[in-house]
C-alpha cells in the first residue's frame, strides 16, 4: 500500500526514483543513497553492539535483526556499484582525515551526511541567534538615534569563517523502481526511507545503552510476579468465558 503511495506522489514516472522527490508519506522524502547509508549504519552498530554482553538480551536482537537486514541490503547490489566504489576509494585514499569511513563487506563506506527529511522549501527561515533589535517607527533626531548605532553596526569583534570547500562523493549508483520494490518487500518495514530512519535510530540508541549499561543487574529488583501478566499466554488464562 506504501509502495503504491509512493508511485501515486511523484509526477512522473521513470525507470528511477528522483531523489528529494515526495514518497507518499508527509515530510518524508525520497533518499539520494540508501544503500550506503544502510551499509554505513548496520555495520557500525554491530559494531558498537560488541561493547554489550552476548548475554544481553537486547544485543541478541538487536544482533540479529541487523545482520538479517544487513545480509538482504548486501544482496541488493545496483548496477554500477563496483565502480563508483572504486571511484570513493580513491577520493578517500587522497585525504582520508576528510572524511568518516567504515570498511564493510562492500568495501569502504563513508558516513552519509544528514538527509532531511522535510522538503527545506515548506519550511520558514530558522532563526541564526542573532539578536533583532526593534527600532520606534517615525522621524527621530541624531540623540535618539545614538542608542541605536552600536545595534546598526553589529559586533565589531566579528570575522567571518573561511572554510574550505568539502570534498564530494559522487552520488551512488541509484535502484530502479522494480529493484526498490523487491528490496522493500524483502526488508517488510514499509519504504526504504522508514527503514533508514529506524537504522539511525538504532544506531544511536546502542550509545546510550552502552552509557547505561543495561546488561547489568537491577539496582532495585522488580517484585515477585511484577512482569508475570505479560508473559505469553499469561493474559489468555485470565480472562472470563
Amino acid at each position: 500500500m506504501r509502495a503504491a503511495a509512493r508511485l501515486l506522489a511523484a509526477v512522473r514516472q521513470g525507470k528511477y526514483l528522483e531523489p528529494g522527490a515526495p514518497t507518499g508519506l508527509t515530510g518524508l522524502l525520497t533518499h539520494p543513497s540508501p544503500r550506503s547509508t544502510l551499509l554505513y549504519h548496520y555495520t557500525s552498530t554491530l559494531d558498537k553492539l560488541q561493547q554489550i554482553p552476548e548475554s544481553s538480551v537486547y544485543r541478541q536482537s538487536t544482533e540479529a535483526l541487523t545482520k538479517h537486514r544487513l545480509k538482504i541490503i548486501e544482496e541488493a547490489i545496483p548496477a554500477g556499484w563496483a565502480r563508483w566504489q572504486e571511484r570513493v576509494q580513491n577520493i578517500v585514499h587522497e585525504d582520508p582525515s576528510a572524511f568518516q569511513t567504515i570498511q564493510t563487506s562492500q568495501g569502504t563506506v563513508v558516513e552519509p551526511p544528514k538527509f532531511r527529511d522535510v522538503d527545506p522549501r515548506s519550511r520558514e527561515a530558522e532563526w541564526d541567534g542573532e539578536k533583532h533589535v526593534n527600532f520606534p517607527p517615525g522621524m527621530r533626531t541624531q540623540e535618539q538615534r545614538a542608542a541605536h548605532v552600536k545595534a546598526f553596526k553589529g559586533d565589531v569583534n566579528y570575522q567571518p569563517e573561511r572554510t574550505l570547500s568539502p570534498i564530494k562523493i559522487p552520488s551512488e549508483p541509484q535502484y530502479t523502481v522494480e529493484a526498490i520494490n523487491e528490496l522493500e518487500t524483502r526488508l517488510g518495514a514499509g519504504l526504504i526511507e522508514e527503514v533508514i530512519q529506524v537504522a539511525e535510530g538504532e544506531h544511536k540508541l546502542v550509545d546510550e545503552m552502552v552509557k547505561a549499561k543495561i546488561w547489568e543487574p537491577l539496582e532495585e529488583q522488580a517484585p515477585e510476579g511484577q512482569w508475570k501478566f505479560f508473559e505469553r499466554g499469561a493474559s489468555a488464562k485470565t480472562q472470563h468465558p
